[in-house]
């Protein structure tokens, strides 16, 4: 019995109570407690959203059913946790890391692609590449160029993509269930700290990959303990995650702290030191090309 407590994935479900206790409290500030109240709904949804990845890789429980009933309520909005699942497993083959086509997750075009567009969304994308543009317009240029092309998929009749929107209604549906029959928070304030906690995810996504010949290249380590760390799940140790992805959360630092060299063996050295690090290098200047560097133009 002590050998099945102590495999039992205890912190997930200690911080996902504490995740829902956060949010929920957060929507019941109002007058002089909502700035306070927007922080905490801010960092409940994002950290939900970290969770909801800890969910989709089998965590805490060995049943997909009840993985995805912890994590029902669509408190970040935006995306559905079905399409989250399926094209975030896509994304993990690594073989097709930071590619236009294959990767979901990858934020660079095929340089033909970036050729044909008019100089606005070329102004629009290159911005998105800065720092302060990810935390700005990241949120919103993301979710809509992610639903419009789910938006295409459902209408070339893809039944897989129907089902993920059609369970998120119910999802997003007690979510504003809460905001207009019980919390206090004035629907504004909520609809910034969302906006708000899309933002503060972006900060992970920003440079998880990178181009490079090797496919083992091209994934990030974040040496970061802070608190950013602990509201992305560690994930900014994203090697790690990518090579123990079936590992939860809390046990990632181990993992990396008891020998760094074989994972910076293992992605060639992209590391930087803390968020801070990449704030002071990035907020303001693109990282990256939007074009991607290694693909053929021609």
């Amino acid at each position: 019995m002590r050998e099945r407590l102590r495999g039992f994935e205890w912190p997930t479900l200690a911080l996902l109570a504490a995740c829902y206790a956060l949010w929920t409290l957060g929507t019941l500030a109002s007058g002089a407690w909502l700035p306070l109240g927007m922080l905490a709904v801010t960092l409940g949804a994002a950290l939900h959203s970290s969770l909801t990845h800890e969910v989709l890789h089998g965590h805490p429980f060995r049943s997909r059913f009840w993985n995805g009933a912890l994590v029902f309520p669509a408190l970040s909005l935006v995306v559905p946790y079905l399409r989250f699942k399926d094209t975030h497993l896509a994304h993990h083959r690594d073989s097709i890391l930071t590619d236009p086509y294959d990767d979901p997750e990858s934020n660079y075009l095929d340089p033909k692609v970036w050729d044909a567009l008019p100089g606005w969304r070329r102004w629009l994308l290159r911005a998105n590449n800065t720092l302060a543009g990810r935390l700005l317009i990241g949120p919103a240029l993301g979710t809509w160029v992610f639903t419009k092309g789910d938006m295409r998929l459902i209408a070339r009749g893809d039944r897989r993509v129907m089902l993920g929107y059609a369970l998120h209604v119910p999802a997003v549906a007690v979510v504003l269930w809460w905001m207009l029959a019980v919390a206090a928070m004035p629907l504004w304030a909520w609809a910034v700290s969302t906006y708000a906690a899309l933002s503060v995810l972006k900060i992970r996504t920003f440079l998880e990959h990178r181009a490079h010949d090797e496919a083992r290249g091209r994934t990030v380590i974040i040496e970061d303990r802070g608190p950013l760390a602990l509201i992305f799940l560690n994930n900014n140790l994203h090697v790690v995650h990518h090579m123990h992805a079936a590992v939860p959360w809390y046990r990632l630092p181990r993992l990396y702290w008891s020998n760094p060299d074989r994972y910076l063996s293992r992605n060639k050295g992209y590391r930087y030191r803390s968020y801070a690090e990449i704030f002071r290098r990035y907020l303001w200047k693109a990282k990256d090309p939007v074009p991607h560097p290694l693909w053929p133009s021609s």
